[in-house]
């Protein structure tokens, strides 16, 4: 089965809207990775300051492929493809000087799908 990494990102309030401009913009390099199969980016309602970035994989080894390939060029570059690596700047706004990062803190958490459903169909 599949697995996931879920990127929790401590963002100052101050910070929100420039994270979610930035995966709003991101170059959306993970979509087209091999393995890749889904991502969400979740906005903490109450209680939290901290973002969870959703990604889901086919296997560790197409997530490790992606941080070592796409993930890492886009975020050397400046650019980005959001996802479960990076703390916050996770997409480029514009050239030249890299921006601050939007979040002050990032911890990956990773899990193995043993189980799933999906709504049944009527």
């Amino acid at each position: 089965m599949s697995i996931v990494k879920i990127n929790a990102l401590t963002v100052p309030a101050e910070q929100r809207e420039v994270l979610e401009r930035r995966f709003a913009s991101r170059a959306g390099t993970v979509e087209g990775s091999d393995g890749f199969e889904w991502f969400e980016l979740l906005r903490p309602v109450e209680g939290t300051d901290q973002y969870l970035v959703y990604t889901r994989w086919r296997s560790e080894e197409d997530f490790q492929a992606w941080m070592e390939g796409p993930m890492k060029a886009a975020h050397q570059g400046g650019g980005g493809a959001g996802g479960a690596g990076g703390a916050g700047s996770e997409a480029g706004e514009g050239g030249g000087e890299r921006p601050k990062p939007a979040a002050s803190a990032s911890t990956v958490w990773s899990f193995e799908v043993v189980q799933q459903a999906a709504p049944k169909k009527a």
